[in-house]
């Protein structure tokens, strides 16, 4: 182009001389003839002249790099966690900004030392190599400025000396739009390094095992060597070669003063790489989540990097502990919650195995939920008002539709306070809460609360949701658990709620904004109250946590799914959360893989990581004190008694929960021997009293682990002819029941087990199954009996006449 407008102004400008030598007469006519066309053609070489500088303007190519790159992720203070290698399996990180000083000094000493003087081109050494390429009669030298191979780094065509005429242009193109440390940054990021490696950032990694910011002179001077012949990056051969290829450029750099004696003295002793240095491999579960999300960019992630390497050492050495007994996986999660930051991510352990599924992560997967769900179930009917916090539930055999579920220690208090039922996982209470709050309600509060797993309609599910008969990630449980702390800490900062968000794991610039809603998923008294629930939990059939003085205050849960393949453990304070998964990633199931023996001691080692907060602040503007019964929990009715109340908080709709219908008012001898009517209590008296009474068969199971609870007297002899009430209840079989008895291993067919419960522990009962009697008993009323296929009825009659009657099903 510069040819072409030398050309164009000699020909408008120029005047041709006569001169008497033949050889200048044809020059002049030839010049003449061009005067004269160039005078007739005026537009026509303007429009080419225009074309060109357009051409020109736009000659650099958009990206000027048109390659893949590596995903580098790095910690909140920008150190390196792990990479992943581009497309094209080249260690070739993203493009830096700027390079070190010591890295700067060296390639321009070695490769171009006009770099901050030239336009992009240096003519002089141009002519130079040209010069001694004649000579030489072959290619000696190719005088490229920095910013040429830049360009030629660029473009990656086979050297000749038209793609050399190629180069010059665009150098001048790419000094006309960018700085000098910005060329210098992009020819240091897409330089050849050695073998697979691209750029100083990843050499810098690969060669030395730290960051372009921690070069010595000897290290920067070997990398800027480097791109001059890659080859000689080997650890095998020319390693000589090398050192003394380096040692030159630091005599150079020492003898121009830009370093000192004892800087040369100790970089020319420093040897050369023994052996490439492998990559940071911390959270690399999260490493390649990001790889796959987002490729080929260097991410700042919300890694606390020193938290993660103790992480991983506390869940490596558990994991070991638990692999003796064949739990191989293990995942860990640690959020700060006001943040809303992931602070560690553990999605499994042993990453570089490949076996054991250690590549899975497991932080991201559906996994059976067990129990963990069960604090979203309380703490929404604490918030709608349905359950007050000690409100008795039913905790007896039960079978609903053929749904019978246990809970964990097979045992059954008969009644139990709603939050002790939580505190200790009960199954069948949380079972009968489900019911009464509503299958499809729950269902749509856990996809609100951001569980992406369930998929399918909630009667797929039925009761069996709140018992891990759905799956979940521990991603999104554990975002729920921290929903309900933000409830409390927002209410209790501003009286104000926020639209439900997931955990940041990309560091992101300035302030986050949230949106403000007046309904939100949780509210803070009822999630309080949940949490508060949360801080008595205790499994003692398992671990007597309570004894563990190494415990600090933790609202937290555990989960087991069924057949042992699954245990969770979440807990949270006002600051910190920490959620567990242990188990194998492949389903299958150990003995004693539970939460609290497993996971739950890995989530208190990890709160310990953890410095202290306080406790959350009661959000007194979202709870109100209610009056409730000490026994049954419930709202104060008109038979409890006065020295059975107690003033407790709770969510503002339940002001108008259940009351009291335990508390009944009868009437005894003056002895309380005998329940007594006015007209028949004769010499023994009467007198009124309020008597806590439960149904026959939650009593049989509530006396056994309540000594102290009385039941109700036998009527006296002189008005059992009035007396009425539920005296007998079946607690097994389940009415309508369809019952389906394995053989014994004698081949003879199985026995069903009736089981009763009566008010009066001593009485004697009688057994008929149809029209045929077939027993009777006393003390403990279980009768054994194989009825044939098909409808029965089992009907049982007390001393006194009292009767009660069950139908079900042989199968």
């Amino acid at each position: 182009m510069f040819f072409a407008l030398g050309f164009h102004y000699l020909c408008i400008m120029g005047k041709p001389r006569y001169d008497q030598t033949r050889k200048n007469r044809q020059a002049n006519a030839l010049l003449a003839r061009c005067r004269c066309y160039c005078k007739n053609n005026k537009k026509t070489l303007s429009t080419v002249i225009l074309g060109l500088l357009v051409c020109y303007i736009f000659c650099l190519p958009r990206p000027l790099f048109d390659v893949p790159y590596s995903t580098l992720v790095a910690d909140r203070k920008g150190e390196l966690l792990g990479a992943r290698i581009a497309s094209d399996g080249q260690w070739r990180f993203p493009p830096v900004d700027s390079v070190p000083d010591k890295y700067a000094e060296c390639l321009i000493a070695f490769e171009d030392r006009k770099f901050r003087y030239h336009p992009g081109v240096n003519m002089l050494s141009i002519g130079r190599a040209l010069w001694q390429n004649i000579k030489a009669r072959r290619v000696v030298s190719g005088g490229s400025t920095i910013t040429m191979q830049t360009v030629r780094l660029m473009r990656k065509n086979k050297r000749t000396y038209f793609e050399k005429f190629i180069e010059m242009i665009l150098a001048t193109r790419l000094e006309w739009s960018y700085s000098k440390d910005h060329i210098l940054a992009l020819y240091a990021s897409h330089a050849p390094m050695g073998g697979n490696v691209m750029g100083i950032s990843a050499a810098s990694w690969r060669y030395f095992g730290h960051p372009p910011a921690s070069l010595s002179w000897a290290e920067a001077a070997t990398l800027a060597v480097l791109p001059n012949s890659p080859a000689m990056m080997h650890f095998g051969r020319n390693r000589q070669a090398l050192t003394d290829k380096r040692n030159r450029l630091l005599k150079y750099l020492s003898d121009k003063k830009i370093l000192n004696t004892t800087d040369y003295l100790l970089a020319i002793s420093e040897p050369l790489p023994a052996y490439p240095h492998a990559l940071p491999q911390i959270a690399p579960h999260l490493v390649t989540r990001m790889f796959l999300q987002q490729p080929g960019t260097h991410l700042v992630s919300t890694i606390d990097k020193r938290l993660q390497e103790q992480a991983d050492e506390i869940v490596s050495r558990w994991s070991d502990e638990f692999a003796q007994n064949g739990i191989f996986n293990m995942a860990a999660l640690i959020v700060d919650i006001p943040s809303n930051e992931v602070m560690a991510y553990c999605g499994n352990v042993n990453f570089n195995r490949k076996t054991e599924s250690n590549q899975v992560d497991v932080i991201q997967s559906p996994r059976s939920t067990g129990s963990i769900l069960k604090p979203f179930l309380y703490c929404a009917m604490q918030q709608e008002g349905s359950l007050l916090p000690n409100e008795l539930l039913p905790d007896v055999p039960i079978n609903i539709g053929g749904f019978a579920p246990k809970n964990f220690s097979l045992q059954y208090d008969g009644a139990v306070p709603a939050d002790e039922a939580l505190a200790r996982s009960l199954n069948v209470p949380a079972v009968i809460s489900l019911r009464r709050y509503g299958v499809q309600k729950f269902h749509q509060l856990l996809q609100k609360a951001g569980l992406t797993t369930l998929n399918k309609p909630a009667e797929h599910y039925g009761l069996s949701l709140i018992l891990g008969g759905a799956e979940g990630r521990l991603w999104d449980v554990a975002n729920a658990y921290a929903e309900m702390v933000r409830s409390v800490n927002d209410y209790n900062a501003s009286e104000a709620y926020y639209v439900p968000e997931s955990f940041d794991l990309l560091k992101s610039e300035g302030q986050r904004t949230r949106k403000k809603i007046s309904e939100p998923l949780f509210q803070a008294g009822a999630a309080w109250l949940t949490l508060e629930t949360l801080t008595n939990v205790n499994r003692p059939e398992e671990i007597d946590w309570q004894f563990i003085p190494s415990m600090r205050k933790v609202a937290w849960k555990t989960g087991t799914s069924y057949g042992f393949r699954d245990a969770w453990a979440i807990g949270v304070t006002p600051r910190y959360l920490v959620a567990v998964w242990t188990g194998n990633a492949n389903g299958e199931g150990r003995p004693g893989l539970t939460g609290a023996r497993t996971s739950a001691q890995v989530m208190f080692d990890l709160f310990n990581l953890l410095p202290a907060t306080s406790w959350f602040q009661p959000p007194y503007g979202d709870l109100a004190e209610v009056a409730v019964c000490r026994e049954s929990g419930c709202l104060k009715g008109i038979n409890c008694p006065e020295s059975a109340i107690d003033t407790i908080l709770v969510s503002p709709k339940a002001v108008q929960g259940s009351v009291c219908a335990y508390h009944k008012r009868v009437h005894v001898s003056e002895d309380g021997c005998y329940r007594v009517y006015e007209d028949c209590a004769g010499n023994r008296g009467i007198k009124p009293v309020s008597w806590f009474v439960l149904p026959p068969s939650q009593e049989w199971y509530y006396r056994q682990h309540h000594p102290i609870y009385r039941s109700l007297p036998p009527f006296s002899p002189e008005c059992m002819a009035g007396s009425s009430g539920q005296i007998m209840q079946f607690i097994y079989p389940f009415p309508n029941a369809s019952i389906k008895l394995a053989k014994q291993l004698d081949g003879s067919p199985g026995k069903v087990i009736f089981e009763l419960a009566h008010r009066n522990p001593s009485a004697k009962v009688f057994w008929h199954l149809d029209e045929d009697y077939i027993g009777e008993t006393s003390d403990i009323h279980r009768m054994e009996c194989s009825p044939s296929k098909g409808k029965h009825r089992v009907t049982v009659v007390d001393e006194a006449g009292n009767s009660v009657a069950i139908g079900f099903r042989m199968e």
